[in-house]
């Protein structure tokens, strides 16, 4: 790993830290290099704050080194004024003589023009460190732009013999088949996501809540699939503690602040249809936990990006079968107390 790579690579940890606290922007992180010591670093936190140039110049304590800098950012300095000025102003209005971008913003209204203004600054600019890895990291706000969707991850738990839920749910509700270090992952992931959708027969089987309880975070914007307005209005998901989109044939219930109805046609493509309300209202990121039937249309449909599954110690012996994945690959495997979890990746 060269220099640029080494400080694009702090970069992209700085950056993690705002998973699930950024959107709608993207994760950003900023190193400032002065004769090889870093002198200041920083991230973005939460939209409406300062950006991660603007943290990381914050840090420097003396200014005048700035002159003599190189400053590396994950992601192309923004170029237009949002909720807060761009900073490409602030890296020219600095001085600083290099620039170090990890990879292009797709987002219309920057898109190269940030990388633009400061070579016209007379600012040295080398982009395209570790690109691969940056993309990777704005995974979910580049899909958003550059597909108009969310990003979509899929997640279920099955058994040994490959069933997601028994023939009979008797008095347990829901039935575990995981352990609590994967509910307790569950829960994380739900913290990291900005929308959690389940379908009509999970939202009354299970009455979930959809919270992150089990851990510390922001709870996501609920979706659920409810074609003839089946749920009943005292389940946990019409609680009104956190935003929830209802996606049903015809509206007849008027939406509230943080219970929106919306409709679609359900004799034409489903999945398309939803991704379009989601986009609709700005969500970037979709964990949909279940049932089979909402998995694996999403999956036939091929509007997928993930896949998370886990595969507890159970055995069943008969029940609901497991979604099957097509167009697919294993990009990681490991255990997760007793159970063993496994991504995989979409393909064409």
């Amino acid at each position: 790993m060269n220099t640029n790579e080494k400080y694009i690579q702090r970069c992209i940890d700085l950056a993690k830290n705002g998973l699930g606290t950024t959107y709608p922007n993207p994760m950003v992180g900023c190193v400032i290099v002065h004769k090889n010591r870093i002198i200041g670093e920083g991230w973005h936190k939460k939209a409406g704050e300062g950006h991660a140039e603007v943290n990381a110049v914050n840090a420097v304590i003396d200014k005048a080194l700035l002159t003599e800098a190189t400053i590396y950012v994950s992601l192309e300095p923004c170029s237009h004024f949002g909720k807060t000025p761009p900073c490409c102003d602030l890296i020219i209005a600095h001085k600083i003589p290099n620039v170090v971008v990890g990879t292009v913003d797709p987002n219309s209204q920057v898109a190269g023009s940030g990388i633009k203004r400061l070579i016209e600054a007379g600012i040295n600019v080398t982009v395209g460190v570790l690109e691969d890895e940056c993309n990777e990291l704005n995974k979910r706000f580049f899909t958003f732009h550059q597909k108009k969707r969310p990003y979509i991850m899929l997640k279920w738990a099955e058994t040994q013999d490959g069933f997601i839920a028994p023939a009979t749910r008797k008095e347990q509700k829901p039935v575990w088949i995981t352990g609590t270090a994967a509910r307790q992952l569950v829960h994380k992931w739900r913290s990291d996501e900005q929308a959690i959708m389940v379908g009509t027969q999970t939202a009354i089987d299970d009455n979930p809540k959809l919270d992150v309880r089990d851990w510390t975070g922001h709870a996501p914007t609920r979706v659920v699939l409810d074609r003839h307005n089946r749920i009943p209005s005292s389940q946990n998901l019409f609680d009104g503690s956190v935003k929830t989109i209802v996606i049903c044939e015809s509206t007849t219930q008027k939406s509230t602040e943080n219970c929106i109805f919306e409709s679609i046609d359900f004799e034409k493509e489903i999945p398309n249809q939803i991704i379009a309300v989601l986009y609709k209202h700005q969500i970037q990121s979709l964990l949909i936990e279940g049932g089979r039937q909402l998995l694996q249309t999403f999956i036939d449909s091929g509007l997928w990006d993930e896949a998370l599954v886990f595969t507890g110690t159970p055995y069943f012996t008969s029940g609901i079968p497991a979604p099957i994945l097509t167009h697919h690959s294993v990009v990681d495997q490991k255990m997760i107390g007793p159970d063993e979890l496994k991504k995989y990746k979409y393909h064409d």
